[in-house]
């Protein structure tokens, strides 16, 4: 009797150690089970949207997102659930939105989303909220119904704007490709996106910033700089508020200037300081353009006027968005006259060619150097002082 009581008591525990091992610690299978019921869901819902099913859609949870995605030309739409925190009947999950543009991204553009859930009657995860992660950017389409604008050369997406105003913002946009195109040259997708919020707040949400940040900047250019040939296609980002009180000049060099940002990302990276990469991007701007130096550079004309020279190229620092203003021109003003002068001097190519050489170091450290005695023949030090003289030369 005693040996077949140990038998069953062995049997038992037996039974037990299965029952952990497949149900691990804490419950982990129903975690695992929950989590895998989500990323069904999710991969419905994005076939849905990439379907522009609205049924299906809704079958999945709430419709909220559904019409403000509608025109938006999409390649791809998927969701990668990273972890499913669960409370009772609801639950939030945490996820990778992954997405391509049409004609516009090689490589997917992803997004840290956060999505609430809950159980229906049937016991079925659905979805009742998609918004953006902690920390992380809104999508244009999280703001509002996108409208599109089509160009030559560019895609205009815009929440809470005109037909009209988007329109104006594609012909800037088509200016500007060939403009940068017949400066830098064509090693580039010679195409853009420009997203165009309806206010400076939204513009800051884009980016995942504070609106504070982007006060008075007419625009600004995403894009992880030194990516590889396959990366997906930068976003042009509008601040509204800012570009209506441009000139058409000034808006059309403001997105000339972007689009060079665009075309010059796979050879800008951590060697390349700011003055080249915000100084290149005005020169190619203003290229065209017949304005003097006195007309585009007026802090800085105004300060060499009173006899203060700058003793050094803009540093890094100086183009911080929260500075002061008046510095804050004064380094892209300086930017614009360093390669101005490299254009005026050793000519167009030639500048390209610096560029060029400046991005293949990987670090900061010799890049410039390097690029000044191969390509310009000339030293740090001589080309400082060149500088020096020419601001003296153009505002004397």
């Amino acid at each position: 009797m005693a040996g077949r009581r140990r038998a069953m008591r062995s049997s038992v525990v037996g039974l037990c150690l299965l029952l952990v091992s497949l149900v691990g610690c804490g419950g982990q299978p129903r975690a695992d089970s929950a989590r895998a019921e989500v990323q069904r869901l999710l991969d419905e819902r994005a076939t849905a949207v990439l379907d522009h099913d609205e049924s299906a859609y809704r079958a999945t949870g709430t419709r909220a997102g559904f019409a403000n995605l509608k025109s938006v030309p999409l390649a791809a739409w998927s969701y990668r659930v990273t972890g499913v925190h669960r409370s009772g009947g609801t639950a939030s999950a945490d996820a990778e939105l992954s997405y391509r543009v049409r004609g516009y991204d090689k490589a997917p553009v992803t997004a840290a989303r956060v999505l609430g859930l809950a159980l229906d009657a049937e016991g079925q995860w659905r979805v009742t909220s998609d918004r953006p992660a902690k920390k992380a950017g809104q999508q244009l389409w999280d703001q509002g119904t996108v409208s599109v604008v089509r160009g030559a050369h560019s895609l205009v997406l815009g929440a809470g704007q005109s037909g009209e105003r988007l329109r104006s913002f594609a012909e800037l946009a088509d200016r500007a490709v060939p403009a940068v195109s017949s400066a830098w040259g064509t090693d580039w997708s010679g195409h853009i996106v420009v997203l165009v919020p309806k206010s400076l707040e939204g513009m800051a949400a884009l980016l995942a910033s504070s609106a504070s940040s982007y006060r008075g900047i007419a625009a600004v250019t995403t894009g992880e700089t030194g990516g590889p040939a396959k990366a997906p296609a930068d976003r042009i980002i509008v601040n509204p508020e800012a570009y209506s009180m441009l000139g058409p000049l000034g808006r059309q060099v403001v997105l000339t200037h972007e689009s060079t940002h665009v075309a010059t990302r796979a050879h800008t990276n951590a060697a390349t300081p700011l003055w080249l990469s915000e100084g290149y991007a005005d020169w190619i701007g203003y290229r065209g353009t017949g304005r003097t130096a006195a007309q585009a550079a007026p802090e800085l004309a105004r300060a060499v006027a009173d006899g203060q020279v700058p003793a050094a190229l803009p540093t890094d620092k100086d183009f911080g968005f929260s500075g002061d203003a008046t510095g804050l021109a004064q380094a892209y003003e300086g930017g614009w006259l360093a390669c101005r002068m490299i254009a005026d001097r050793w000519g167009e190519v030639r500048l390209g060619e610096f560029y060029r050489a400046v991005g293949t170091h990987k670090q900061r450290a010799g890049a410039v150097e390097g690029a000044l005695k191969d390509v310009l023949g000339t030293t740090p030090e001589k080309f400082t002082e060149q500088w020096r003289d020419y601001l003296r030369a153009q505002f004397g």
